[in-house]
């Protein structure tokens, strides 16, 4: 028998008594009624938003669709922001919000211009509002999206360069579309 083969049958029998285990079933109602706080952002939403990444905020036309799928598992958002002067796509932003009822912690995996991240978020000011940030290398970032007492889904988002100071990157208020 090739070494390899001894080695990885080897490595098997090591790891079997814990893989041997039996996988705790998630509790699926907890999971659901845990997202089923995030109703509020459910919809579709339509306005404004800037985008700062120069010395000139980009001045867009956002929208946001928040949908339930996976039967309430899971919650899509899908942010689009085109350049109000030309129409050009500007921010094209994906994310997937889950309840993990293990941790008793949502996460967020997001998708923005070819990258991905994934983080926690916290449910904020009764129920209406999350806030999440992420930290990459030297950057840092800080976001809170809220529904305003106008039923307007606001967001608003700080970025750190180092120990530099905390600058806006984004602002956005959209309204629901009936």
């Amino acid at each position: 028998m090739d070494s390899q083969v001894r080695l990885l049958i080897a490595a098997t029998i090591l790891i079997l008594p814990s893989a041997g285990q039996i996988p705790r079933a998630p509790d699926v109602e907890a999971q659901r009624a845990a997202m089923k706080k995030l109703a509020f952002l459910n919809g579709r939403w339509s306005g404004e938003a800037r985008l700062y990444r120069g010395s000139e905020p980009v001045e867009l036309v956002q929208t946001e669709d928040a949908q339930y799928k996976v039967d309430g598992l899971v919650l899509t958002i899908e942010g689009i922001g085109r350049r109000k002067k030309d129409n050009s796509n500007v921010l094209h932003a994906f994310g997937v919000i889950s309840y993990d009822d293990a941790g008793g912690v949502y996460r967020m995996r997001a998708y923005n211009d070819g990258r991905w991240l994934e983080t926690e978020i916290q449910i904020a000011e009764e129920g209406r509002a999350i806030k999440w940030g992420f930290a990459t290398g030297p950057v840092r970032t800080s976001s809170i999206l809220r529904i305003n007492e106008g039923g307007e889904w606001t967001e608003h988002t700080d970025l750190t360069l180092g120990s530099g100071p905390a600058r806006t990157l984004m602002e956005l208020a959209v309204k629901p579309q009936r």
